[in-house]
């Protein structure tokens, strides 16, 4: 595998860095120069490095079907952690069993960067970073994670649905709707109607850009200094089309589980005591075009076909929602 041109930023995509820029450094790595290349070679290629992977995974403990290591910022360095220690950052290298694997972590970047620099989203600090061999790998900050290694309070929606495998089935994360969702901001976050109004934001942009895996545990409320919990920063967007033929929704029950297959964001607005203006303003800006996607798009690490793809699923659902 040749590695890839570095024309921007794999931090934040801004033009003329052939490395992590003085913004995404500051953002992601706590300011430190921090390389764009990871000391380590794919486990697909390295028989040392994969054994260094398989015990890390014994050591993490969030959940998911694709693969998560733990990660150390040690100094200006990057790597495993080792027993004991309390990783600062996740990494995702490229799953299996999806169409287009190696376009993953690219694809992942891309959309967490869309959603953050066009639509003004509160995410986890994230990265597209490069094994030794070129191959890509995504990186983000764990948002859960205090400057003296002790841990916020975090809680994903299943557990405040209080849904497990074991009292709910393997689909639990799946059997429930977006509405359903909302009433566990209104009934444990202080701010609800704020906290409501960032959530309708985020299933729209979810639906825009063909998330088809925000499911109950891609959704979190996170322990603030006060004491109190909000949304958590918004993790896990990534463009599920690209890789496999999924439903407008994860969720079964769409967005209001009386009518799965509707897609109408001014009933669900209502749902959601969002008043008719307010609504109006959240939805305008995913209703428009906006020339950045298609720049981000193009500097992004996605190969050409899947730009085009990326693009055209973007500006099909972006259609629909006008429609």
């Amino acid at each position: 595998m040749s590695f890839p041109d570095i024309l921007y930023c794999p931090g934040i995509l801004s033009e003329g860095n052939k490395t992590y820029s003085q913004t995404c450094l500051k953002r992601v790595f706590n300011g430190r120069k921090v390389s764009h290349i990871l000391p380590y070679n794919p486990p697909s290629v390295s028989e040392e490095d994969a054994e260094k992977f398989i015990e890390n995974r014994k050591r993490i403990s969030i959940s998911g079907v694709q693969e998560k290591l733990s990660i150390i910022l040690d100094k200006n360095k990057l790597r495993l952690t080792e027993e004991g220690e309390q990783g600062t950052h996740i990494l995702k290298p490229v799953p299996r069993d999806l169409k287009k694997t190696d376009q993953v972590p690219a694809n992942e970047h891309l959309t967490m960067q869309i959603a953050r620099q066009v639509y003004g989203i509160n995410t986890a600090e994230n990265a597209l970073i490069f094994f030794r061999n070129g191959e890509q790998a995504y990186i983000t900050k764990r948002f859960d994670v205090k400057n003296d290694g002790a841990r916020w309070g975090k809680e994903d929606f299943a557990s405040l649905a209080g849904k497990t495998e074991e009292n709910a089935g393997p689909n639990f994360k799946y059997e429930y709707s977006y509405q359903q969702a909302a009433m566990l901001i209104l009934k444990y976050l202080p701010a609800s109607s704020v906290e409501l109004e960032k959530f309708f934001r985020l299933i729209v942009f979810n639906y825009l850009f063909s998330n088809g895996d925000a499911h109950l545990k891609n959704f979190s409320v996170l322990e603030s200094p006060g004491g109190d919990y909000f949304l958590s920063p918004a993790y896990d967007l990534i463009n599920t089309r690209i890789h496999v033929d999924d439903t407008d929704f994860a969720l079964d029950g769409g967005l209001f589980e009386d009518n799965s297959r509707l897609v109408d964001f001014y009933e669900f607005a209502r749902r959601l005591n969002i008043s008719d203006s307010r609504r109006d303003k959240l939805l305008n800006p995913f209703c428009k075009k906006q020339e950045f996607v298609e720049t981000l798009i193009r500097r992004s690490y996605l190969n050409e076909q899947t730009k085009r793809a990326y693009l055209l699923h973007h500006q099909t659902r972006r259609n629909r929602l006008n429609s």
